[in-house]
């Protein structure tokens, strides 16, 4: 492959003149920079974008930080983020941390010696105070999960009220006894998922049941199948189900369907809305999070923090889709 000497040997010209071309410089004459984009065709010459980046202190990659791929909420994230960072000449890594923090030491490190711009964390098991510390001189954004009273900045959706607004219809349907899929109440999206929860018990002067909330070790839907089995063992069961991710509520959905001694329908809602939830039988009422929207706002966001502007938090809105599992 060519490199800049023979460009500037067949233009006639010297490397620094050519180098001024590459980098669009305007003290070149349009004669000279005619002549050297011929050189440059003629054999072909494609510029290093790793030199050009090291040149310029700059990789163009930014780190995506998840617990799992395998996740199917995360999908339209991902793409929001890539759609928007493609356009403006990023690309993007997706960093799978399995919650292992020797895997965040990795990609931190990426970030510490400039192999990596900065950083979009989704995974709520990443260590925080690690995580700040990273943010004290690099581009950090949280995407969805964020942290309470922190400095750095997020984009997510209100889930208190996405929460009670689920919990409001279910009750409105005629339900009072409605039971809650939670997740570790460590992460904050689960906390806030279960105080939306009882606000609208309280409200409506529902009794909140400890044998009714169940909590399972993470989003699985093997877990939603689990915890559904075990409420349907209760004394009194619940006629209505609140699950604070699509995929646990789709695996009560399984749980309810495989129960056999259910004479009568036990309406579920789910969070999310991933593309499973319309393909469910029945098909799932869930709250949907703009998630396409919210990648590509956290991909402007880290952009904009790289280029050292201000970036201030965001909360988008959410809506309740109703579907076929709390029609009865």
């Amino acid at each position: 492959m060519a490199n800049i000497q023979q460009i500037a040997q067949k233009a006639g010209v010297s490397v620094a003149t050519v180098s001024r071309v590459l980098n669009n410089a305007t003290s070149v004459t349009p004669q000279t920079r005619h002549k050297v984009e011929i050189a440059i065709k003629e054999l072909k010459y494609e510029p290093s974008m790793l030199g050009r980046n090291l040149r310029n202190s700059e990789s163009r990659l930014l780190l995506v930080l998840l617990p799992s791929i395998s996740n199917p909420f995360y999908n339209e994230i991902i793409n929001g983020i890539q759609n928007t960072a493609i356009a403006k000449n990023y690309n993007i890594l997706l960093c799978e941390t399995d919650s292992k923090p020797e895997r965040e030491n990795i990609y931190f490190n990426m970030v510490k010696n400039k192999l990596a711009d900065g950083v979009i964390s989704m995974d709520p098991t990443v260590n925080m105070q690690k995580l700040n510390e990273l943010a004290e001189n690099h581009p950090v954004i949280l995407c969805s999960e964020y942290e309470e009273g922190g400095s750095i900045p997020y984009i997510t959706v209100d889930s208190e009220l996405a929460a009670y607004q689920a919990v409001k219809h279910l009750i409105k349907l005629g339900n009072e006894r409605i039971a809650l899929i939670n997740s570790d109440e460590k992460f904050l999206y689960a906390r806030l998922r279960r105080a939306g929860y009882e606000r609208a018990l309280k409200e409506f002067n529902l009794p909140i049941r400890d044998e009714w909330i169940y909590h399972t070790k993470d989003l699985e839907f093997e877990h939603g199948v689990q915890a559904m089995r075990m409420l349907l063992q209760s004394e009194e069961k619940p006629t209505a189900v609140f699950a604070v991710s699509d995929t646990l509520a789709i695996g009560a959905l399984k749980a309810i369907n495989g129960g056999g001694d259910t004479p009568n329908p036990i309406a579920v809602v789910g969070f999310d809305n991933i593309s499973f939830s319309s393909m469910t039988n029945p098909t799932l009422t869930t709250i949907s999070q703009p998630m396409f929207k919210m990648g590509s706002l956290a991909a402007d966001m880290l952009m904009n923090s790289i280029k050292g502007d201000r970036v201030e938090s965001i909360v988008l809105d959410h809506e309740l889709i109703i579907r076929e599992s709390t029609m009865g």
